[in-house]
């Protein structure tokens, strides 16, 4: 008798000519379902008297904690992935000068988007304004940031984001055409006494992918979508250690 224990292993290999294989790092658990739609055939009497199977949805649902890039961007978005990525700085500290009043973040040559200001000591936000900012206003532009006279020598919190050119990688995601979807192979397999088995879905899809934050844990992405028939007409196969 075979038993399976614990979450396995997931690979996804991407399609086309020599396709790379992504794995499902860290993965914590994962499902696939085969779920068949079923007539009854009654007559005058309280049991069927046939049964006939349908149409048959295989369903598959993966959740793993290791962030790739590679998984998001072959096995849902199909975008373009490269090198560099946005980053935020959090509560860069600053303190107002003298005139012109301005703070310089260490980001600027990068700096994309303000995402607030607020005071050291008090931790009020402050209001941005176009120009010419009031006690408690500020206004930006390319990564200065420009306060009233009347806060000078206050400390400020700085929230904003900048680019890297080397450090990570971005994934485009752009709003392209509806239509066939890209398909992976799906290679799922879990050891157990020395036995192994293997389930592989030649035709995968994505349909969903969540991430999904909670303090005090560990972010586990998800990835959902289903599976049909290859090429060839195959779905796949399962294959088990135990020899009855």
């Amino acid at each position: 008798m075979q038993h399976a224990f614990g979450s396995g292993s997931w690979w996804g290999v991407e399609s086309g000519a020599n396709p790379t294989a992504v794995k499902f790092g860290v993965l914590q658990d994962g499902s696939v379902d085969f779920a068949s739609s079923i007539k009854s055939l009654f007559g005058g009497s309280k049991y069927a008297v046939a049964v006939g199977q349908g149409t048959t949805k295989i369903s598959w649902k993966a959740k793993f904690a290791q962030l790739s890039g590679r998984v998001v961007n072959s096995l849902f978005f199909g975008g373009t992935k490269s090198v560099g990525s946005t980053l935020v700085a959090e509560a860069e500290a600053g303190s107002i000068p003298a005139t012109p009043f301005a703070v310089t973040v260490a980001n600027a040559a990068t700096w994309v988007t303000d995402l607030g200001v607020r005071f050291a000591l008090t931790g009020l936000p402050l209001t941005r304004v176009a120009a010419a900012p009031a006690t408690g206003q500020y206004s930006v532009a390319l990564g200065v940031y420009t306060f009233a006279a009347a806060d000078t020598l206050l400390g400020v919190k700085i929230d904003y984001t900048y680019t890297s050119a080397s450090l990570g990688e971005n994934i485009a995601i752009v709003n392209s055409p509806i239509g066939p979807a890209a398909s992976f192979k799906s290679v799922f397999t879990q050891t157990y006494g020395g036995l192994r088995q293997t389930l592989v879905l030649n035709a995968c899809y994505s349909e969903k992918i969540g991430i999904a934050s909670k303090m005090e844990d560990f972010m586990i992405p998800e990835l959902d979508g289903q599976a049909s028939t290859d090429a060839g007409d195959n779905v796949g196969t399962w294959s088990l250690g135990e020899k009855t």
